[in-house]
């Protein structure tokens, strides 16, 4: 759990790091670097726990992964959804089937902490 909760913090940071930057197309190239950087730092400080504590927990780096890659889709939906404006169609919705078909592959029959 403890590793689910730092992944979905990481995540938050993560997508506006990427993406905030979006929104202020007007600022300067090396601003919006910047600022990413710095808020990427501040994801570094959950994701690197959240892996170090799956994988002592039990979990697989595989395992860990595809459960980050969900939560990013899911909180990426949100954040083009609220914060971009940008609609969700069926083709994201396939997209996350997929994932959590994926995360099924990983964790299916694979006892983990």
């Amino acid at each position: 759990m403890t590793s689910l909760a730092l992944l979905m913090i990481s995540n938050i940071f993560m997508t506006i790091a990427w993406y905030g930057n979006l929104k202020f197309p007007a600022a300067p190239m090396w601003i919006a670097i910047l600022v990413s950087w710095g808020i990427a730092l501040v994801e570094y400080c959950f994701a690197v726990p959240a892996n170090r504590i799956g994988y002592a927990s039990g979990l697989s780096a595989g395992q860990l992964k595809i459960m980050q890659e969900v939560i990013t889709l899911g909180v990426f939906a949100i954040f083009a959804t609220v914060v971009l404006k940008e609609p969700i169609s069926w083709r994201f919705a396939g997209a996350f089937a997929c994932l959590i078909g994926a995360a099924a592959f990983m964790f299916v029959g694979r006892s983990h902490a």
